[in-house]
């Protein structure tokens, strides 16, 4: 059943139009009225709706709330990251992936060896974009929660804003002398929220990679093999979950 991302409190026999872009999702499947669809993102209810197209316009779409099902697809841990952006379309790619995944936040950074730079409109407008392709891949997945895109910081304004105190497990993928393997330095309780950190392509500079360590983040490598920036972020991800 098709599903589309609708973040209002719903309730049964509530009769409402799509917004713009479900109604474009609605006419590309070439739906009719009398065919179900999901809808996902109250905020208040959690879970999903099922609901029933009652009229197509040529620029809307009328549905009728059914009934309400209360399932979550969210893994048991919440994982974190926090990207050196990669260039061109793979920031693109590392969204979409990493909330199939299941991620719950992503912090897009700048760093000293960064390509991508952005700041005002245009790092707001990028922001938008990545929401709008964590919306489509939750569309898709399955997904019920939409992870959240942080707007864009450099890392040490990130840094400086991180909460002191208890908060996730911290780790930084890192090429220094004594990095532990991932898998060996996660918390061992499995609902332990952790927040990961990556550089971009040519990783994070030496002093990025110190000032990670000094602020409580654990050194943590994926192995003998060099990835690409995305992969290693994906990877890191996975065995967080894991």
């Amino acid at each position: 059943m098709p599903r589309i991302y609708h973040p209002e409190a719903l309730r049964p026999g509530q009769t409402l139009a799509l917004p713009p872009e479900g109604t474009r999702h609605v006419q590309v499947l070439r739906l009719q009225p009398g065919d179900g669809l999901t809808l996902f993102g109250d905020p208040t209810a959690g879970g999903e709706w099922h609901a029933t197209i009652l009229r197509m316009g040529r620029s809307s779409v009328e549905v009728r709330i059914d009934d309400h099902a209360a399932v979550e697809r969210e893994p048991a841990r919440a994982v974190h990251l926090a990207v050196g952006m990669p260039a061109n379309e793979r920031m693109d790619w590392l969204v979409e992936k990493a909330t199939e995944l299941g991620v719950a936040s992503i912090q897009p950074l700048m760093t000293e060896r960064t390509v991508l730079r952005l700041q005002g409109e245009r790092a707001d407008k990028k922001q938008a974009h990545w929401r709008a392709v964590a919306v489509s891949a939750c569309e898709q997945c399955g997904g019920n929660r939409i992870p959240t895109i942080h707007p864009v910081r450099t890392l040490a304004r990130w840094l400086e804003q991180l909460p002191a105190g208890a908060g996730p497990w911290r780790g930084v993928l890192s090429l220094a002398a004594g990095s532990q393997p991932l898998a060996q330095a996660l918390p061992r309780d499995a609902a332990t929220p952790v927040c990961l950190v990556h550089g971009p392509e040519g990783g994070l500079t030496p002093a990025e990679d110190a000032a990670l360590r000094a602020a409580g983040f654990a050194p943590v490598s994926l192995g003998p093999r060099v990835l690409r920036a995305e992969t290693a972020a994906l990877a890191a991800l996975v065995q967080a979950l894991c």
